[in-house]
């Protein structure tokens, strides 16, 4: 399979967004928000913002956003995970499949000739905040895959990391809060947010009253992911 060009993919929805008459507020924290007789008075960087619902689709942040909101967080974790792109001494090909250590000590694929994207398939419990690689991840990734390998490592080009959220049981979270149903939450998808958003998407807007998707989407029960089973 392919991969995702992710930037790429995200630039496309915000196009799309913007199309469709969304104003994208960067560099705006959200401060407070107050229920109000038509819906919520929402103070995010510096004016006051006046709306029907609220989709908390916050990712890390999201149990914050909803202490903000006055609605009971549900305990959204966020968990570091780190990767790597190693320079490699031999030729590797960029056709490299996915391989993951069968212990789950760490994974691998081919990037481009002779490197590789690394992993140790870490998951660092942290607050939510602006994640950056740790050495002693880098380290402890490179040392897993010198153990199952002959390569020599030439260099390490490129390390980031990101933040993984999950519900208490793992499973993502969408749908209206029991308590508070003008508060709407999409949160939780683990590492696979960029592959499960569009169908998430458009379950969640089929239950704020868009059409109901078509086809393998549309047969999806949504009552698994409900905010209601940690009410």
């Amino acid at each position: 399979c392919s991969d995702i060009d992710v930037a790429a993919l995200h630039a496309a929805y915000l196009r799309g967004a913007r199309r469709a008459g969304a104003r994208i507020a960067t560099r705006a924290p959200l401060q407070s928000a107050r229920r109000s007789a038509s819906g919520w008075d929402v103070e995010v960087g510096g004016e006051t913002i006046h709306a029907a619902l609220i989709v908390n689709a916050a990712g890390a942040w999201a149990d914050r956003v909803a202490a903000a909101c006055g609605v009971a967080p549900i305990g959204i974790q966020p968990y570091r995970r780190t990767v790597i792109q190693l320079r490699l001494g031999v030729p590797v090909p960029a056709e490299l499949p996915l391989i993951i250590h069968v212990g789950g000590g760490f994974y691998f694929k081919g990037e481009s000739q002779g490197r590789v994207w690394l992993s140790p398939h870490d998951e660092t419990r942290v607050d939510p905040h602006d994640a950056a690689p740790e050495d002693v991840d880098v380290a402890i990734a490179i040392d897993r895959l010198q153990a199952v390998v002959d390569w020599p490592v030439a260099a390490v080009e490129r390390k980031w990391a990101g933040l993984r959220s999950f519900a208490p049981d793992r499973i993502p979270v969408f749908g209206a809060d029991p308590h508070q149903p003008g508060f709407i939450w999409c949160a939780g998808q683990g590492g696979f947010g960029i592959q499960t958003a569009p169908a998430i998407a458009a379950l969640l807007a089929a239950q704020l009253g868009a059409p109901a998707p078509s086809g393998t989407i549309g047969a999806v029960d949504p009552a698994p992911f409900a905010a209601s089973r940690f009410a």
